[in-house]
């Protein structure tokens, strides 16, 4: 079990002390063919995927590269702050990385709005969580902007080029959040998270905390390629329509 944390990263209080422990239950629980991709099982197979992967990451980069810019521009001409926001997520194995995204919150909602980064829920309440919300006062007129054309998004691609997440798999968690999971929903700790995922493409932000989770689970059961390629492609039509993005 790897708790790598990234060196920057040492000294916050929310890593739980029992987080390898948990993920490494949720494993041993698992079937053998609940947490391995059917047809890529192979080093050869396995190899030739992250080399796709950090092609199209570095294509991506280089083609958006002016996009990008002119997204940080307008960003820093809407509010004061940063243009790119990091976050610490959970990945595979309960590796801890920083996630790279278009900054579309206000630089200090934490100060004003600091019920919203307590996390502190009742058994009630994280049933009907919705982590995003349309009506949401911490994002920004420009990162309303961003969220609906998913342009907040493009930062990821250096997420992806690393080797953090993949093209597809379980939506990347805060540390936070892990003492809300079943043990059963642990397993989605098995495969990289990825830009896009099962549960993108089955509501987006309409979807409750409880809901992404389960879906999570059930694309770490079902996981190949040829889901994957649908998920991209569903994922593709998704960005065009908005839907469900705010």
């Amino acid at each position: 079990m790897n708790l790598a944390i990234p060196s920057e990263c040492y000294g916050n209080s929310y890593v739980v002390d029992d987080l390898a422990r948990r993920i490494q239950e949720a494993l041993s629980a698992a079937r053998p063919d609940q947490t391995a991709r059917s047809g890529v099982a192979s080093s050869i197979s396995a190899a030739l995927v992250r080399l796709a992967e950090i092609l199209i990451a570095a294509a991506g980069l280089i083609l958006t590269c002016p996009i990008m810019a002119f997204v940080a521009i307008i960003i820093r001409m809407d509010s004061s702050g940063p243009a790119l926001f990091r976050q610490i997520r959970v990945g595979r194995n309960g590796r801890l990385f920083f996630f790279y995204k278009f900054r579309t919150l206000w630089v200090d909602a934490p100060t004003m709005y600091p019920d919203m980064y307590t996390y502190r829920y009742t058994s009630e309440e994280i049933e009907q969580l919705h982590f995003k919300r349309e009506d949401d006062p911490r994002v920004t007129p420009a990162g309303c902007w961003l969220r609906k054309s998913t342009l907040d998004e493009l930062p990821n691609l250096w997420n992806l080029l690393k080797g953090d997440v993949a093209i597809v798999g379980p939506r990347p968690e805060i540390p936070e959040m892990l003492p809300y999971y079943r043990p059963e929903q642990m397993i989605k700790f098995s495969v990289k998270p990825g830009i896009t995922g099962l549960a993108q493409t089955r509501g987006r932000g309409r979807l409750r905390f409880s809901q992404t989770n389960d879906y999570d689970v059930e694309y770490v059961k079902n996981r190949s390629l040829a889901l994957d390629f649908g998920i991209v492609c569903r994922t593709i039509k998704l960005m065009i329509t908005r839907d469900g993005a705010f």
